[in-house]
């Protein structure tokens, strides 16, 4: 898929999104879009819809400003992510939408701005993000996983992705997704996830397995062994039913099997 945030750049796309902010403005939405249109990019502008939506008791100026800070060297990484939802999601008929109102992709910036913190070495900033991720959107992401641009969380319900999770670039999570493990075993014990994934509403991949690229998880599916790249998975326990169906299940986003 083409990257719209490299093709066009980013400082160009940000201004023809700020010149939307007037057009679809109402004194309903006014309030919501004001601190937007002071941002000098989408980093900005997600830094202060997390705040306000994460912030809870902590000071609203200073989260903004720390969450900008942590966000800034994930800006290109937030665009390939915001075009993910706007070109895979048919309900979604503008960003706008996805930025103010989508809580998978506020929940993918919260997450970057965690990891940011967690690989920084602030551990406890980081936590309290995720804690507060996971209480206001029921998404719960550890901030030390990996996960590569072009993400899209559809719906972002009851999802959890584990600590030493790895999840490649350009992939699709629906609701109810876990990438856990099977147990008490400490140390690297979640999932690797390829690129180009689809993992379908409720799936479970659980422990240190390997999922490859452009496969297709069948929604319900419980996967606990590997699962090599260009198939479809699916079942209790998962097992192969054919190909992937497409060149990328995460774009192409089809449920029939």
């Amino acid at each position: 898929m083409m990257n719209k945030a490299t093709d066009f750049g980013l400082a160009g796309r940000w201004q023809k999104l700020v010149l939307e902010f007037d057009r679809v403005a109402s004194p309903v939405t006014r309030p919501l879009l004001e601190d937007l249109g002071g941002s000098v990019g989408l980093a900005g502008a997600m830094a202060h819809i997390c705040a306000r939506r994460l912030g809870e008791v902590v000071d609203q100026q200073v989260l903004v400003r720390e969450l900008e800070e942590a966000l800034l060297p994930h800006e290109e990484a937030l665009w390939a992510d915001l075009d993910a939802v706007s070109y895979r999601d048919p309900a979604c008929h503008h960003p706008l939408e996805a930025m103010i109102f989508y809580k998978g992709f506020q929940s993918i910036a919260g997450y970057r701005a965690a990891h940011s913190w967690w690989h920084g070495g602030r551990q406890v900033e980081a936590r309290y993000l995720q804690s507060r991720m996971a209480e206001v959107f029921t998404v719960d992401i550890h901030p030390a996983c990996e996960i590569g641009e072009g993400l899209m969380i559809d719906h972002a319900h009851n999802l959890v992705i584990g600590e030493t999770a790895q999840l490649g670039k350009n992939c699709s999570l629906l609701h109810g997704v876990t990438l856990g493990g099977t147990g008490k075993v400490r140390g690297d014990r979640h999932p690797k996830i390829g690129d180009g994934v689809m993992i379908g509403a409720g799936a479970k991949i659980l422990g240190n397995v390997h999922v490859g690229h452009c496969v297709r998880v069948a929604a319900g599916s419980v996967v606990t062994h590997d699962v090599e790249s260009n198939v479809t998975v699916a079942g209790v326990p998962a097992k192969v039913i054919g190909d992937a169906g497409c060149p990328e299940p995460s774009t192409y986003m089809a449920q029939e099997f």
